[in-house]
């Protein structure tokens, strides 16, 4: 093992604690300042069983920015961002929450996060349900959506950045303007992307739930959320980072672990891997297929890298085909349409819908 690797992973514990002890000194010094302030919730998506849901969110003084278009200039798309990143979160907040007649209570950590969990006592209906959610004792309330996973013949576990949102990862200069400069609006999806996943959680009962799970940090949710929803790309639970310590921890790690709460909340469910080739998608998803053998149905790698990343995943390839699983390496969603519907996954129409897509991208 490289030795700069070796001594950067001894030092991460105490990197760690010391992190830690600055934020909480911070904290004892801003907190009380904010807790003054006209605080706000900025809900993420719910999601679990009929039986037992979670809804995260986060307490947060307020920033002003506008409705995204297409029109923004780029100087006010990269103030945005810099808005988005340095949020000013609230700790010690009591938050309540009530859906379909049950109250969760919560206090904001350190970073303003907090999770409101629910146990009905009697099964609630699979699908989308609604929840408010306010501060504890001031007036208001905000409105949350929660998935709740009933019947459905699979679910997908997609990454976004490369694998939905063009992000040009092979080049540098262009991924940053890319990123520091767009919006919800500007951003583009991959050829076809949008209508695979709308085949694929499409059912003849309940939905097919779609799980987002990305490295990019929690501060871009509502950047991320409204481009799923403006480019029709189907809407689901979406597991990002906390903008701090939790980035020392590396992206596998962290991929590794939601993936297996998702594998965990839902043990007789199989799923459907999506991913890129940018990062370390294609050796975790091939982690995933090991540890849980017959509940892989296909892994769809996106190429967004040079010849020589292809080797590697190739081999990958060879390997996770011995667990009896396909692992699909295409530059857009047209061959991973056609192994799903081979599979019986979508509809030969559904796969037309795909085709049409892709070639309609290109033909622009």
């Amino acid at each position: 093992m490289n030795p700069a690797k070796t001594a950067f992973r001894a030092a991460l514990p105490i990197i760690e604690r010391v992190a830690q002890s600055v934020d909480r000194a911070f904290s004892q010094f801003i907190q009380p300042r904010r807790l003054k302030g006209n605080l706000i919730l900025q809900m993420y998506v719910g999601w679990g069983t009929p039986s037992d849901i979670e809804l995260t969110g986060r307490v947060l003084l307020p920033r002003d920015m506008r409705p995204p278009s297409k029109g923004d200039p780029r100087w006010r798309n990269f103030r945005n961002i810099l808005r988005r990143l340095f949020s000013r979160e609230v700790g010690g907040v009591e938050v309540v929450g009530l859906l379909d007649g049950m109250t969760a209570r919560a206090v904001s950590d350190l970073d303003g996060y907090f999770t409101l969990r629910f146990e009905p006592a009697a099964p609630l209906s699979g699908g989308w349900h609604e929840a408010t959610v306010s501060i504890a004792g001031r007036e208001g309330a905000t409105r949350a959506r929660a998935q709740v996973v009933e019947q459905a013949k699979f679910g997908i576990i997609s990454d976004l950045d490369d694998t939905v949102i063009q992000s040009d990862v092979t080049s540098i200069p262009r991924m940053l303007s890319t990123v520091l400069t767009g919006n919800a609006r500007t951003r583009m999806p991959f050829p076809g992307v949008g209508a695979l996943y709308r085949a694929l959680t499409k059912s003849t009962q309940e939905r097919n739930p779609i799980f987002y799970v990305s490295s990019s940090p929690w501060n871009f949710f509502d950047l991320l959320w409204q481009f799923l929803d403006y480019r029709r790309i189907p809407l689901g639970p979406m597991f990002l980072r906390n903008w701090g310590t939790d980035l020392l921890k590396g992206h596998g790690g962290y991929k590794h672990d939601v993936i297996e709460r998702i594998f965990a909340k839902f043990p007789h469910l199989s799923f459907v891997l999506v991913g890129d080739s940018g990062e370390k998608d294609p050796e975790i998803y091939a982690e995933v297929v090991r540890n849980h053998p017959g509940r892989i149905l296909a892994v769809y790698i996106r190429d967004v890298t040079e010849a020589f990343r292809d080797d590697s995943v190739n081999k990958l390839r060879e390997e996770v085909r011995k667990a009896g699983v396909d692992l699909v390496l295409a530059r857009d969603s047209l061959n991973a349409a056609s192994h799903a519907m081979a599979l019986g996954l979508i509809t030969p129409l559904e796969y037309r819908s795909v085709l049409t897509s892709v070639a309609r991208t290109y033909e622009a």
